[in-house]
C-alpha cells in the first residue's frame, strides 16, 4: 500500500456549515481527552454545501486552524473534502487534508466483462473461508461494485499526484444504495479497492435502516449491531488479505443523532478494540438555530425568519436531500404559529430531546436543510451568531459531548 496520513482509532466528522463553531466544537474532544478518549476532530464541508452558502474550502481550513490555535489543540485534527468526485475535488486540494471518495453514481454500472473476469481470476479467496461465496454470485456482485471501486482509484491517485500520499487520509463511501451491502458485498468491495492500492483509513457501507437527517436511526436495532460486528469482522480480514492499514475502520454516515444505535457500536467497538469514524455532521448549524432562539430577542426573531423561509420554501429544500429525509407535512406548523413562539417553545420543538413532548422531527429536519435561507441572510446571519455567541457555542458544545461522546465512549454498559 501507499504511505498515507493516520488518522488515529476515534474520529468525529463535525460539520460546520458556516465555519463559525470551531472552538465550540474543539472543546467536546477537549472534555473526552479529559475523560480518556481522544477523538480526532474532522471538520467536513461538501462541494454541495460550500456551493450553497457560497464559501470556499480554505474558509473552513483557516476556521479550523483558528480554533485548534487559539485552544492550544496540540493533537491531530483533519479538515474533509466531503463527497468528493474527480470533478469536484480540484477545489480542495490545497487545504484538504482527508478526502471522503464518493463513488455512488457508479455504483451499479456494469464493468467490462474483462475487468470482472480479471478480477475473480486475481481473488480465488472470495471463494473461501469466511464470508465466501458462490462464484455467479461474485461475479454478480463484481458487476455491481468494480467500477465504483476503480472509480475511487482514479480519484485517489489524482490527489495523491497533487499533494502526496503521505499527506492526506482517504475514506471511501458505499453508503448511498438501495440496499445495505451484505458482509459478503463488503468484502468484494475491500478487494476492489486492495486492488487499486488505496491505503484506506475509513469506510463507509449501507447499513440496513432509515439514516435520515438530523433525526434518530429508524429500523431494525438487533439487524444493525449484527451487520455493525460482521463489517468489523470484514475489515479484520481485508487489513490480513489486502495490504490496508491496521487503522482501517468504519465510517457511519450517520446524518447526524442516530442516538439508538450508539449503545450497539459502544458494544463492538469494546469487544473488537475497532476503531470508529462517525460523521456528524449538520448538527452543529441545528445547534445554532437553537442557540439563536434560546438566546431570545434578535436571535429568535431570526430563527423564526428561517423556519419561515424553510417553510416557504420546503420543495427546493427538500430536493437535494429527499432520499434522507421523512418530513411530515400535516406535523409543521404554520409560520404564523411559529411565530407566535417563545424562546423555550422553539429550542423544544427543534432540539433532538425525544423525552419532551413538545419535540418536533419534521420541523428538526426541516430545518437541518433549510441552511440556505441562513445564507441567503448573508452578514445579517453571521452578526447574529457573534451577538450570541455565549449561547449558541454552549449548546454547540453540550450537544455533541452529552449526546455523542458520552454514549459512544464513556457510558457503562
Amino acid at each position: 500500500m501507499n504511505h498515507f496520513l493516520p488518522l488515529g482509532k476515534y474520529s468525529f466528522g463535525m460539520g460546520d456549515r458556516f465555519a463559525r463553531q470551531g472552538q465550540a466544537q474543539l472543546q467536546a474532544c477537549i472534555q473526552a481527552a479529559r475523560q480518556g478518549v481522544d477523538i480526532v476532530p474532522v471538520w467536513n464541508k461538501s462541494n454541495r454545501e460550500h456551493a450553497t452558502i457560497g464559501s470556499e474550502p480554505a474558509q473552513s481550513r483557516t476556521a479550523a486552524d483558528a480554533a485548534v490555535k487559539a485552544l492550544g489543540w496540540n493533537k491531530p485534527y483533519f479538515l474533509d473534502a466531503d463527497h468528493i468526485r474527480l470533478e469536484t475535488v480540484g477545489r480542495f486540494l490545497s487545504c484538504s487534508d482527508f478526502f471522503t471518495i464518493d463513488v455512488a453514481d457508479w455504483i451499479g454500472q456494469p464493468p467490462p466483462p474483462e475487468n470482472t473476469r480479471q478480477f475473480l481470476s486475481r481473488h480465488p479467496e472470495l471463494s473461501q473461508g469466511q464470508f465466501a461465496a458462490e462464484p455467479a454470485v461474485l461475479e454478480k456482485i463484481a458487476g455491481h461494485y468494480l467500477l465504483a471501486a476503480m472509480e475511487a482509484g482514479k480519484v485517489y491517485r489524482h490527489i495523491a499526484a497533487a499533494k502526496g500520499a503521505a499527506l492526506f487520509a482517504t475514506e471511501v463511501s458505499m453508503d448511498e444504495t438501495d440496499k445495505p451491502q451484505t458482509p459478503v458485498e463488503l468484502r468484494v468491495i475491500l478487494a476492489a479497492l486492495g486492488d487499486e492500492a488505496i491505503p484506506l483509513q475509513t469506510v463507509a457501507p449501507k447499513f440496513t435502516g432509515r439514516f435520515n437527517k438530523g433525526v434518530d436511526y429508524a429500523g431494525d436495532i438487533h439487524q444493525f449491531e449484527k451487520e455493525f460486528n460482521e463489517n468489523l469482522a470484514v475489515i479484520a480480514l481485508a487489513v490480513q488479505q489486502y495490504g490496508f492499514p491496521a487503522s482501517l475502520k468504519l465510517s457511519v454516515h450517520s446524518g447526524s443523532d442516530k442516538f439508538s444505535i450508539y449503545a450497539p457500536i459502544r458494544r463492538a467497538l469494546r469487544q473488537s478494540g475497532a476503531g470508529v469514524h462517525v460523521k456528524t455532521a449538520g448538527t452543529t448549524w441545528l445547534e445554532e438555530v437553537i442557540g439563536l432562539a434560546s438566546a431570545g430577542g434578535s436571535g429568535l426573531e431570526i430563527a423564526k425568519e428561517i423556519y419561515a423561509g424553510a417553510l416557504e420554501h420546503i420543495d427546493e429544500l427538500r430536493a437535494p436531500y429527499a432520499a434522507v429525509l421523512d418530513i411530515d407535512r400535516q406535523r409543521l406548523p404554520s409560520a404564523a404559529e411559529a411565530r407566535r413562539w417563545d424562546s423555550g417553545q422553539f429550542a423544544s420543538a427543534v432540539r433532538h430531546d425525544q423525552q419532551n413532548p413538545a419535540y418536533n422531527p419534521s420541523v428538526r429536519q426541516l430545518l437541518h436543510v433549510g441552511y440556505k435561507i441562513a445564507a441567503r441572510m448573508g452578514t445579517r446571519y453571521l452578526k447574529a451568531l457573534e451577538q450570541d455567541e455565549a449561547s449558541v457555542a454552549a449548546g454547540v458544545t453540550e450537544n455533541l459531548y452529552e449526546r455523542h461522546v458520552k454514549p459512544l465512549f464513556l457510558a457503562q454498559d
